[in-house]
């Protein structure tokens, strides 16, 4: 599972500086399955660590 801030970054070079699915992929060195699945999930609720 990625954290909010991979997700926030991801999602950003996905939107604001139109980098392709591949090329995120690359630079974060996660997969492009993952990359997908997380910017077509939309938003997502936070998860807290339980004790």
């Amino acid at each position: 599972m990625i954290h909010m801030g991979l997700l926030n970054i991801i999602r950003r070079m996905h939107l604001r500086q139109k980098l392709s699915v591949r090329e995120i992929a690359r630079r974060t060195g996660l997969s492009r399955n993952t990359i997908t699945k997380h910017l077509a999930g939309g938003t997502i609720e936070p998860k807290f660590a339980t004790p």
